[in-house]
């Protein structure tokens, strides 16, 4: 990993460093923070030569190498001094609540403009709403690209970032170019590489976080941070793991509850942890308890389906979608864990 003594490389200078990395067989990816750009060796980095040739070069303040499957996403890499901001919150620095329907009605917009409203009043930083949604059988309803009007429509009149889960090229293309603040990959599409690959291609530069969420059957924690490191190679480092739940189910609720991963995964990555307790428990009434043990096991935030009038909804709201007052109060204990949560940081000791 290359860090150069200025904020970012110039064309003729980021010309050079390529001209060398791919005489080794390399090649050299630009990961763009908010602050500085560091350069991505991808392959084998460890050639001395190489290194010692692109140290010699007086632009370059050093040459990190990483001894880790994921380069990127260590929680060692230069990436974690990286940080993610999405509308006014910085992410690890207060709580990220996401919430809102988990489908849209594309003939029913105006219901889902008076969810984000009651969301944003509740207290939430963010706005979910399925434009397009996987389904098990093919004769349910897929979505439709025309609510992603309405979706846009809610970000302007409430100002706050909108998420929406895309599945294929032809959304991403769409989102992307609507303006969509978070693009949210779903369980079924967690370990397709090729779609993460190009996720973080187009996405690269241009302000938008990614919410990969974790594979029904995704295995090792390891297997989940490697699915991240797709996307931050590709140019898009604002990443964020979401634990949803997985298989086998647990009797009583949709999935296995997995949010007791989140102190695995920080012990491993920097990036951010957002758990889907609406997913993992599957019913409004387990929502609460389990958001906030999420957020007890040390996430950076959740998100959660919320609908002003649960029973209206589509896809899974009205049996998952927690109300706007549930949502309120909920939001609240969140911060109250979260000053727990700084209290016990400061009186544990530092273990190495």
């Amino acid at each position: 990993m290359i860090i150069p003594k200025e904020p970012k490389l110039t064309k003729e200078q980021f010309e050079e460093v390529v001209s060398i990395v791919e005489e080794y067989g390399c090649r050299v990816q630009p990961i763009e923070g908010h602050h500085r750009t560091i350069y991505a060796v991808l392959g084998d980095e460890r050639e001395t030569i190489m290194v010692t040739r692109i140290l010699g070069l007086d632009y370059i303040d050093r040459f990190d190498a990483v001894d880790t499957p994921f380069k990127l996403m260590d929680i060692k890499s230069e990436l974690a001094h990286h940080k993610i901001k999405i509308g006014n919150i910085i992410l690890g620095e207060a709580p990220f609540i996401i919430a809102g329907h988990c489908t849209i009605d594309p003939k029913n917009p105006n219901l889902f403009i008076e969810s984000a409203h009651a969301m944003k009043e509740a207290g939430a930083a963010a706005i979910r709403g399925g434009v397009w949604k996987p389904r098990t059988m093919p004769y349910a309803f897929q979505g439709d690209d025309a609510s992603m009007k309405i979706l846009i429509e809610s970000k302007e009149q409430t100002g706050l970032p909108v998420d929406t889960e895309v599945m294929d090229e032809h959304q991403l293309s769409i989102a992307v170019e609507a303006g969509v603040d978070i693009l949210q990959i779903g369980a079924r599409n967690a370990l397709n590489y090729s779609l993460l690959k190009k996720v973080g291609q187009e996405t690269a530069d241009k302000q938008i976080a990614v919410l990969l969420k974790r594979s029904m059957g995704m295995g090792p924690v390891n297997e989940f941070i490697a699915a991240s490191e797709y996307i931050a190679a590709g140019g898009n480092p604002d990443v964020m793991l979401c634990p949803r739940g997985t298989s086998p189910t647990m009797d009583g609720y949709r999935n296995y509850p997995d949010e007791c991963i989140t102190p695995l995964l920080k012990e491993k990555t920097w990036a951010p942890v957002i758990v889907d307790p609406s997913h993992s428990v599957g019913r409004a009434k387990y929502v609460p308890s389990a958001a906030m043990a999420a957020m007890a096991y040390g996430a950076d935030g959740v998100i959660v389906e919320s609908h002003c009038d649960p029973k209206k909804g589509i896809g899974d709201d009205p049996k998952q979608a927690i109300t706007p007052d549930v949502l309120k109060k909920l939001i609240q204990d969140i911060h109250q864990i979260w000053e727990i949560r700084k209290h016990y940081k400061k009186e544990l000791p530092v273990t190495v």
